[in-house]
């Protein structure tokens, strides 16, 4: 027998007016001025409403919004270990499942966020997302990028760039350019694995509208979908705090970061700059580069160069990747 599950199909918004009101990420947490996460959580949740569970793996999201017994959440939230977001996000939404059919639950399917950071989502917590989605979960997945392992000291994680100075990439005499490693490219990594994944985007907390409606197209597929959000750290990145939304904009206009949907295969790319600035302009107000010659940001330059090749590619003959 069919089920009914309820579930929730999110209009696309015009405008912020459209949305609702009501905030579920309210005031009392302790993140830094100028959090790029915390301003994410935020437009998530007012954009996902009222009938959603989050799922918060250990990070910065967890500790800082967690404390003495308190969160700022409107909404439910449930916290998760750093390895399992994915795992404890698979058991809620099978156990709506089997009480939807077996007529314990008659209520509007929840919306079931799992928000990890990038050690979460593709460190130490791979493994559990990689299947959730496998097994085709009912699960949004976002990945709240700060690239960096900022709750603990901002170490080195697999999205930290090229050249950026950590606790665990320090430049020296040895290795002059600190992170000797380029970052994993997150969503390619998510839609080559996955067959049952059909929705896959990325945004920034520069682009409200765009991450809205983003994240309720995802929430409104009745599979797994993933989320990659750049949410720059203004502590791990060593810039001014006011500079939060400016940093996350500058990604975008350099190549450093590119806004698209990968929907069933098909690439759709959004905010494409007609001209791309250096990307020296981008790390030039980060201290997590002020160590960093010339040789070391030419380097940097060829790295996002081919990543802008590859957009310039995909949007002249849109690639449908085989599914």
């Amino acid at each position: 027998m069919k089920v009914d599950y309820k579930f929730q199909k999110l209009e696309p918004a015009k405008n912020f007016k459209a949305i609702n009101k009501a905030e579920m990420y309210v005031p009392g947490h302790r993140t830094c001025a100028g959090c790029g996460p915390a301003l994410n959580y935020r437009l998530v949740a007012k954009a996902a409403g009222p009938d959603t569970i989050f799922i918060g793996p250990t990070g910065c999201m967890y500790v800082a919004n967690a404390s003495y017994l308190c969160t700022p959440y409107a909404v439910s939230l449930i916290h998760a270990q750093i390895t399992n977001g994915g795992a404890v996000a698979s058991g809620i939404e099978a156990a709506f499942k089997v009480l939807a059919q077996k007529g314990k639950y008659t209520g509007v399917f929840p919306n079931i966020i799992v928000m990890a950071g990038d050690g979460g989502t593709v460190d130490i917590g791979l493994q559990a997302m990689s299947a959730m989605l496998y097994r085709n979960h009912k699960v949004l997945f976002i990945c709240y990028d700060n690239e960096s392992y900022a709750n603990t000291g901002i170490q080195v994680s697999p999205t930290s760039p090229y050249g950026a100075n950590t606790t665990f990439t320090p430049p020296g005499k040895e290795i002059p350019e600190a992170n000797v490693l380029f970052p994993k490219y997150v969503p390619e990594l998510v839609i080559g694995g996955h067959p049952a994944l059909k929705y896959v985007a990325t945004t920034t907390i520069a682009h409200p509208l765009d991450l809205t409606n983003k994240v309720r197209k995802a929430l409104s597929f009745e599979g797994p979908t993933f989320l990659h959000m750049l949410a720059p750290c203004p502590k791990g990145w060593k810039f001014d705090e006011k500079l939060s939304r400016e940093m996350a904009k500058l990604a975008v206009e350099t190549g450093m970061w590119s806004l698209f949907e990968w929907e069933n295969g098909v690439y759709k790319y959004t905010n494409v700059p007609k001209t791309y600035k250096p990307i020296s302009e981008y790390m030039k107000n980060q201290g997590r580069f002020s160590h960093l010659k010339a040789e070391h940001i030419a380097k940097m330059q060829a790295f996002v160069d081919e990543r802008i090749a590859k957009v310039k590619a995909n949007i002249a003959i849109p690639i449908a990747t085989p599914r």
